[in-house]
């Protein structure tokens, strides 16, 4: 804003003054009574325009308002910040002479007013003007400094609107609702030196050659935040004094323009987020005078380029979430002044480069998610680092000891899934800052060191699978900062520590498969804030201490495969935990397991020693003292010759009903062969070729359908998609309709054999939340998949159409979210291995007549081909924003948990009416990382759709909340399918109502 001030101080006092002559009282009325007229349209709650006096002869000394010490008229007006409210009307007309007005940060509506036509300057941002944007106000030859940014400006930019703007300098339309083109008439504003389109919805592809190539003057070019799209071509080598060129979150391709590093004073280049592809252009390393240079997120490839250390002016650089290759060159230490560096998600191999730490002003180092080896540098960890990420490589050895400037600085640290050895620096626990501490999946194989609960600001830690030992420390929450502790997956035995209660800031806690024992100590009762517990495949033993009930705040428990028993909390989320929370234990009492409930009560006093025959230690001497021992024995003997008789016959009994069903299966498939015969001989005249047609609804007649390929002439075409386009039928006389998927053959699997196996898994899937499969019909050149239909259609449809979004009050947004996870789970826990969506969004979601949802789409990655890329390749696509980071990364094992963040995306997508991608205000482009942004900054209600009407907060707050935790970028990290629908309905249920209940 320091260069906009000034420019509005020049044109101010560039003014041309008039020659000295008597002040006209009548222009002086005309300031007057325009200004008042200005007033009285305008709300002042805070009285700032109290001095503007309608008795005053002159306006020259009223506060915020400036004229020509040599004609007495006013020149400027300068009402920034000050709460106003109200339009704007027309009194400011009169003021002829005004040349700068400036109503930035207040509470303005309306439309613009193109009446005001003598203005050099003009700055209303930060307001709520909407409607389109007068060209009469850009076209009138004198405007030089024009910020509209920040309203709610909509509609496309006329062609004309640049038609007569070679007086503008300055240009922000930044932050509006404008769609539409770029005119390419902008080129007509040949004096412009900065331009700001950024954070709109223009789309297209801009004429950059007869277009915005042409402005030769121009310093800053911002069309960030767009919907952009083509390629960038050459031609930017003719902008000579540009030094900002920002075109992120758009949708340009292709290759970088080779000429770029001509631009040779470009200091701050941003092009991240786009689809840009091939290796950087040579000519880059001409660009000695950028400073920051973001390439992040795009599809370029080659090797990593040897010539970056010729950007020796670099300040911040990342080139993270790309296809480089390579090593990483040593000349990267030729880097002086680099602060920041992010790498993160190439294919870089090779050791990290010693000569690193020459970049000696490193404060950021982010390499994750690449395939470098070796050890970590030596003297990486003696710079003054805050942030250091080198997880999901393939690092060996032990971390490096940190020095002093490392201490003072350094706030996270994530070393996870590499390969490395070795004890914890005793030093680490002097770093006074570090708030996140991730040592998870490498291979230390160390005892927990006794000084890890010393870190005074500890917010994180995550040691799991880091093969530590021996027992947790007692000292872990001595800092009581500590909000996530997870410890699972190592050889931790003994107990759980009793001063766990000291950790009052935990709302995170995991201690699932390690080797603990004792007792779940009461201590861990003090934790309010907790939300997540699990102490599953463990030793643990004895009953779960009542006063965990009293945890409001929690919202998932999983204390299963231990060795607990007895009753469970009466109060909180433990009425209603699931089996799968709850199995695998000795004999817990609950209304959802079917085993044993063993209480804890003291055992039978023995008095008979001899009561229990040959379990003492003198048998023989029992047996001869009585005789009828040896009768027991025979008795034994003639129950296990009964037993093994009985096991005979049934075994026998089971061969002969196995051999009768073969007997009947054949008999069916002859009547089913014999039909098929038939049916191919009766239409054989038609010359159509024989496909064989199954039912699974016993309710559908089987001549309900003479010709399966004559359905889709008659039915109507509903949907499509890559796997297929759906059609809409009536079923006979009954007038029923069912939706049939005409299958894109080439994308399925061959074998009618297998295809039928996998739609009979399909079939069996029924759940009042799921799409029954009711049948299918198989050639090699035609094949239907036929489902009920749902009348509905699709929750995507329902929650983005402005005529049916206001019809999803809160409740039924609710049930929809509930009814999804029930489907959900359903799938993952019914059936072994579980059935996937790999595909779960918003169109996938059908409504039926009450609004119910039902899952479509489900596990037909089953019947597609299963080496077909590129098919699951745009399967994906089509999913953005709901696509499980794993299923990018064919390195990880891709599980259920991938549906579970696609359910988590659903439900943000459901709570803040918004779509998976957006764009937002707050520069992100990802809806998950939007709303846990928001959350953070301690707003997050902010983001709800108000289109549901009236909602309780404490229902949406911790839905939300349950979402983020389902998107974790960790999959273990994420709840199953089972676990959110118990968390679901303990959102909905008050607690009052389930002690009630209980």
């Amino acid at each position: 804003m320091g260069f906009l001030e000034f420019f509005i101080f020049a044109l101010i006092s560039v003014s041309s003054f008039r020659c000295c002559k008597s002040i006209d009282d009548s222009n002086d009325d005309d300031d007057v009574l325009g200004l008042l007229a200005f007033k009285a349209d305008i709300i002042d709650s805070s009285s700032h325009l109290s001095s503007w006096n309608q008795d005053d002869s002159s306006p020259c000394s009223w506060k915020f308002v400036t004229c020509n010490p040599a004609t007495g008229r006013v020149t400027e007006v300068s009402l920034v910040g000050l709460g106003l409210s109200g339009k704007i009307g027309r009194g400011l007309e009169k003021l002829q002479n005004l040349q700068v007005l400036s109503l930035a940060r207040n509470n303005l509506t309306g439309n613009l007013n193109p009446h005001l036509n003598n203005l050099q300057a003009l700055n209303i941002s930060g307001n709520f003007f909407s409607g389109s944007i007068p060209p009469s106000l850009i076209n009138s030859g004198r405007i030089k400094f024009l910020d509209l940014s920040e309203n709610y400006l909509s509609g496309p930019i006329p062609s004309d609107t640049f038609s007569t703007c070679s007086s503008l300098r300055v240009l922000s339309l930044s932050k509006n609702d404008l769609q539409g083109p770029i005119p390419s008439s902008i080129s007509q504003c040949t004096s412009l030196n900065h331009l700001n389109l950024s954070k709109n919805r223009f789309s297209g592809t801009p004429d950059f050659s007869t277009g915005l190539w042409l402005l030769t003057r121009i310093r800053t070019l911002d069309l960030s935040h767009n919907a952009l799209s083509g390629r960038v071509p050459n031609g930017v080598s003719g902008l000579h004094y540009l030094k900002e060129l920002l075109l992120q979150h758009n949708h340009f391709s292709g290759g970088l323009p080779s000429d770029m590093g001509l631009c040779l004073h470009l200091k701050r280049l941003d092009l991240s987020n786009n689809l840009f592809t091939e290796s950087l252009p040579v000519s880059f390393q001409r660009l000695s005078s950028l400073t920051y240079l973001n390439l992040a997120n795009n599809m370029l490839t080659g090797d990593f380029p040897k010539w970056v250390g010729k950007l020796n002016g670099l300040d911040y650089l990342d080139i993270s979430g790309n296809g480089l290759t390579g090593i990483l060159p040593t000349s990267i230490g030729d880097l002086g002044s680099l602060t920041y560096l992010s790498l993160s998600g190439n294919s870089l191999t090779g050791n990290i480069p010693k000569t690193l730490i020459y970049s000696s002003k490193l404060t950021v180092v982010k390499l994750r998610g690449n395939r470098f080896n070796g050890t970590i540098p030596e003297g990486l960890f003696e710079l003054g680092l805050t942030q250091v990420d080198l997880s999901s490589n393939r690092l060996t050895g032990p971390i490096p000891p940190g020095s002093n400037r490392l201490f003072e600085t350094v706030q996270s640290i994530d070393l996870s899934g590499n390969g490395l050895t070795g004890d914890i620096p005793p030093e680490m626990t002097l770093f006074s800052n570090l708030k996140y501490l991730n040592l998870s999946w490498n291979n230390f194989e160390t005892r927990l060191p006794l000084e890890v609960g010393n870190f005074p600001n500890l917010t994180v830690l995550d040691l799991r699978n880091g093969a530590f030992h021996g027992s947790i420390p007692g000292n872990l929450c001595n800092s009581g900062s500590l909000e996530i502790l997870q410890l699972d997956g190592n050889s931790l035995t003994e107990s759980i520590p009793d001063n766990i209660g000291e950790c009052s800031s935990l709302y995170l806690l995991t201690l699932s498969h390690n080797d603990l024992r004792g007792l779940i100590p009461r201590s861990m009762s003090l934790l309010k804030k907790l939300k997540i517990l699990k102490l599953n495949s463990n030793q643990l033993s004895g009953e779960i201490p009542p006063e965990l009930g009293d945890l409001e705040n929690l919202l998932m428990v999983n204390i299963s495969y231990n060795r607990l028993q007895g009753r469970l909390p009466s109060r909180g989320i433990f009425p209603s935990l699931q089996e799968s929370s709850l199995e695998g234990n000795l004999g817990i009492c609950s209304p959802f397991l079917k085993g044993p409930c063993k209480m804890d009560v003291p055992k039978p006093l023995v008095l008979d020693p001899y009561a229990y025959g040959d379990q003492i230690g003198n048998h023989e001497k029992g047996e001869r003292a009585n005789p009828s021992n040896s009768n027991h024995r025979k008795f034994l003997s003639v129950s296990v010759i009964i037993a093994i008789l009985a096991a005979v016959l049934i075994s026998i009994g089971v061969l002969v009903i196995s051999l009768l069903n073969i007997s009947a299966r054949r008999r069916m498939q002859f009547v089913d062969n014999a039909l098929e015969s038939c049916s191919r001989s009766s239409r054989s005249s038609r010359s159509v070729s024989f496909g064989k047609l199954v039912w699974f609804d016993s309710k559908i007649a089987p001549d309900w359908v003479s010709n399966p390929e004559s359905l889709l002439n008659k039915a109507a075409e509903i949907g499509g998609g890559i796997i297929g386009t759906v059609y809409k039928a009536s079923l006979g006389e009954e007038g029923k309709d069912l939706a049939i998927k005409n299958l894109i053959v080439s994308n399925m699997v061959k074998s009618h054999e297998d295809f039928d196996r996998e739609v009979r898994v399909l079939s069996k899937a029924r759940h009042p939340n799921l799409v029954s499969v009711k049948g299918y019909f198989w050639k090699p050149e035609l094949q239907l998949l036929v489902t009920e239909y749902v009348s509905n259609g699709s929750l995507q449809s329902k929650l983005h159409n402005q005529s049916t979004s206001s019809q999803l009050s809160w409740s039924t947004r609710f049930n929809i979210l509930l009814g999804t996870a029930n489907g959900l789970a359903h799938l993952h826990h019914s059936f072994r291995p579980p059935l996937v969506h790999y595909n779960l969004k918003a169109n996938n979601i059908l409504l039926d007549e009450n609004l119910n949802p039902k899952i479509s789409d489900f596990g037909l990655t089953r019947i597609m081909a299963k080496h077909d890329k590129q098919v699951m390749s745009k399967r994906f696509q089509s999913a953005l924003g709901y696509v499980a980071p794993e299923l990018a990364c064919q390195s990880l094992r891709v599980n259920e948990k991938c549906d579970v963040y696609g359910f988590g995306v659903l439900i943000l997508e459901v709570v803040t009416g918004k779509r998976a991608i957006e764009y937002g205000d707050d520069n992100v482009l990802i809806l998950s990382e939007e709303v846990r942004g928001m959350l953070e900054e301690g707003n997050v209600l902010e983001c709800v759709d108000l289109r549901m009407g009236e909602y309780r907060e404490d229902e949406v707050l911790p839905v939300l909340k349950l979402a983020l935790v389902c998107t974790s970028q960790i999959p273990s990290s994420r709840p199953s399918m089972a676990e959110v629908v118990q968390i679901l309905q303990v959102i909905r249920t008050p607690v009052r109502h389930r002690m009630e209940a209980y």
